[in-house]
């Protein structure tokens, strides 16, 4: 016998008498269900497994999919796991995800609404519930089925906005509806990964301008919106999967939702911008290394005042290129290399410029190798200033600096150009060694209180995060502006979300969502925040590749204490006391 696709299924086997069936007949048929009928007689799906009747739907559709490899890719093999998606058409995405999710989880159940069960031959993928009517008697056991599936390690996909997205008139762009709080219970209930997932697409203006009439009317017209969606493409976009910990385990159901919807929307491919291609193969040939002997030599003939730190087999100097002129050289050469692999750099054999002349170079030498292994380039603005004015500052080609700005008001370091070579990128010693310089530097010259300079945020970090970590972390100032500024705004919905939420906590759930290798925010980021920096401002320095850069300071002398007795050491106390 031939399965019947009608609303008169959904009924029980008590009221299907022929007063009732006449009229859902009708309805039928304006909503598209009598031709789809007639489409899965034509196509014999009756009785298929649900594998293959997903499979023979999509066929007989024609739909094409974008980005499903990518997806499959990022689902976790085994362990408990909800999977939350937009709901953009109110049917077709359903079907794909569900078949998709479950060649990678066969364990795949899907919080649907009872309107599926018009496709018998998938309720086995399904757990049904009625988001139209929250009293529902059925939406109980629904629910806290789902949860148990969950807890048992199983998968679970859900749409948590209950409702097909509208279209926004004020903003005349479709939207998607705010998503219940369960998302954050099973989440978190059951210690869940979480999975954001972004399906492209909208259905008809037929359908929107019915909703604009009258809303409720739409849902008549669902069935009609999955039939002509033949021949579509529909892309998919998936997030990372983050664990319960950094879905804001310590906030709310309700903001946790509202976050696992901005962090399905930012996976949106309209919100997608690719960084330009840099093209490698017009790089020249890096400089010739300086060898260790003639670094080591002219490292010898500085005067002992500038050797700031010892440590094992590292010192950490500083000097100038009038002193040290091949130290400098093997120093720009170094910067270019490291910045090339974070596709930046100058393309040139090395990376220089004028100021390389006029500023303080603090770097780290391994003396056993006679190798540098990391330098800061810092300027000390009072004799920059006094020496060329303004535009005896790198960062004032970069930056309009009013003169009520720290660096026009008192002694300052423009800190810039930093870098360590990769083997001492993700090791203690890289990072402590050259701040542990600074520290020492500053207590020689207690004048400099203040530093400021700019972060430079990679080209491997996505547009997207570039964004996000500028929304989040930057309190503008009067008395600066970007000469170029970062032109990307955030989205309608996370800039919402940023308006009644504190963005910069929920950074790293977007960062680790959004890279494709899952990074957080840049390790010299957090390390400034925790030395009380405030950020300014992000531009484009037009000098370094377009690269952007955040505009930060750190006033050394409310750092915190420990940070001070760690950086300055035995200066701490008298670098205090030379400012009271």
């Amino acid at each position: 016998m031939t399965a019947q696709i009608s609303l008169a299924s959904l009924l029980p086997a008590e009221k299907q008498k022929p007063h009732i069936i006449l009229p859902i007949r009708l309805i039928d048929k304006i909503m598209g269900l009598a031709k789809m009928q007639r489409l899965y007689e034509d196509n014999q799906m009756q009785g298929l497994s649900k594998q293959e009747f997903a499979d023979k739907l999509l066929s007989v559709l024609d739909i094409v999919l974008e980005g499903d490899t990518e997806l499959l890719s990022k689902i976790p093999p085994s362990g408990p796991l909800v999977i939350a998606s937009n709901h953009p058409f109110g049917g077709l995405e359903g079907v794909i995800l569900a078949r998709l999710i479950s060649q990678v989880r066969p364990d795949l159940k899907v919080l649907a609404n009872i309107g599926l069960q018009i496709f018998a031959e998938i309720q086995d993928y399904f757990i049904f519930t009625n988001p139209l009517s929250e009293r529902d008697p059925r939406n109980g056991p629904s629910l806290r089925s789902s949860m148990a599936h969950v807890k048992s390690g199983g998968a679970l996909l859900l749409f948590p906005s209950g409702k097909v997205s509208y279209k926004d008139r004020q903003q005349n762009r479709v939207v998607e509806h705010p998503w219940n709080r369960l998302v954050g219970k099973l989440v978190h209930s059951a210690q869940a990964q979480f999975l954001p997932v972004w399906v492209e697409g909208q259905n008809s203006d037929l359908f929107y301008r019915i909703e604009a009439i009258y809303y409720p009317l739409r849902m008549l017209f669902l069935g009609r919106e999955l039939l002509n969606k033949t021949r579509s493409q529909v892309q998919l976009r998936a997030g990372n999967p983050l664990k319960a910990a950094e879905l804001a385990a310590n906030k709310g159901p309700q903001e946790q939702a509202d976050l696992a919807r901005c962090l399905s929307i930012a996976c949106s491919k309209s919100w997608y911008q690719a960084w330009p291609e840099t093209d490698s193969a017009q790089f020249k040939p890096l400089a010739t290394a300086t060898c260790a002997e003639e670094i080591l030599a002219q490292i010898a003939n500085l005067p002992a005042e500038q050797h700031l730190v010892a440590y094992k087999e590292f010192d950490v100097y500083y000097g100038f290129q009038a002193q040290i002129p091949a130290v400098v050289q093997e120093i720009a050469r170094l910067r270019e290399w490291v910045f090339r692999a974070h596709n930046e750099g100058s393309g040139e054999p090395q990376d220089t410029d004028k100021f390389d002349a006029t500023y303080t170079q603090l770097f780290i030498v391994n003396r056993e190798e006679g190798r540098i292994i990391g330098a800061y380039r810092m300027g000390q603005t009072d004799k920059l200033l006094a020496d060329s004015g303004v535009d005896g500052l790198y960062l004032s080609q970069m930056f309009e600096f009013a003169p009520d700005f720290c660096n026009r008001q008192a002694p300052c370091l423009e800190m810039g150009r930093s870098f360590l070579i990769p083997e001492y990128q993700r090791s203690y010693y890289g990072l402590y060694l050259l701040w542990r310089g600074i520290g020492a530097f500053a207590s020689k010259f207690p004048q400099y209180r203040r530093l400021y300079g700019t972060v430079s945020l990679s080209k491997l970090y996505d547009k997207r995060s570039i964004s996000l970590m500028e929304k989040a972390l930057v309190t503008p100032l009067t008395s600066v502006k970007a000469r170029t500024p970062w032109d990307k705004p955030l989205h309608p919905d996370l800039a919402q979300f940023a308006q009644q939420y504190s963005l910069q906590e929920h950074l790293s759930a977007f960062l680790k969502t959004l890279e494709p290798d899952a990074k957080d925010v840049p390790v010299l980021v957090k390390h400034y925040k925790k030395l009380g920096a405030q950020f300014y401002c992000l531009g484009l320095d037009d000098n370094f590749a377009g690269t952007p850069g955040l505009l930060l300071c750190v006033d050394l002398l409310n750092m915190p204490d420990k940070a001070g007795r760690q950086y300055l050491a035995d200066g701490w106390d008298a670098f205090k006391a030379y400012h009271l």
